[in-house]
């Protein structure tokens, strides 16, 4: 993990086109800022871990007869 100091306005580039900015700082919560192309998915985390937890369930419910209609 890249563990980085940033201030109000500062900001991070990830793989040329992905931007994060830090927008506000209040206590201990910082608001960020995020820049990414349409087609790169971004989640909180928690919000991720219910998505993978759902997609696991989903593909344990099905049967062979259920994928058999995917293809």
């Amino acid at each position: 993990m890249l563990a980085l100091s940033r201030k109000k306005g500062d900001s991070l580039v990830i793989d040329n086109n992905i931007e994060i900015t830090v927008l506000e700082v209040k206590g201990e919560q910082v608001k960020l800022g995020i820049t990414a192309p349409k087609h790169v998915p971004v989640y909180r985390k928690e919000v991720y871990i219910q998505i993978q937890e759902a997609n696991k369930e989903a593909m344990q419910a099905a049967s062979p007869e259920d994928l058999k209609g995917l293809m």
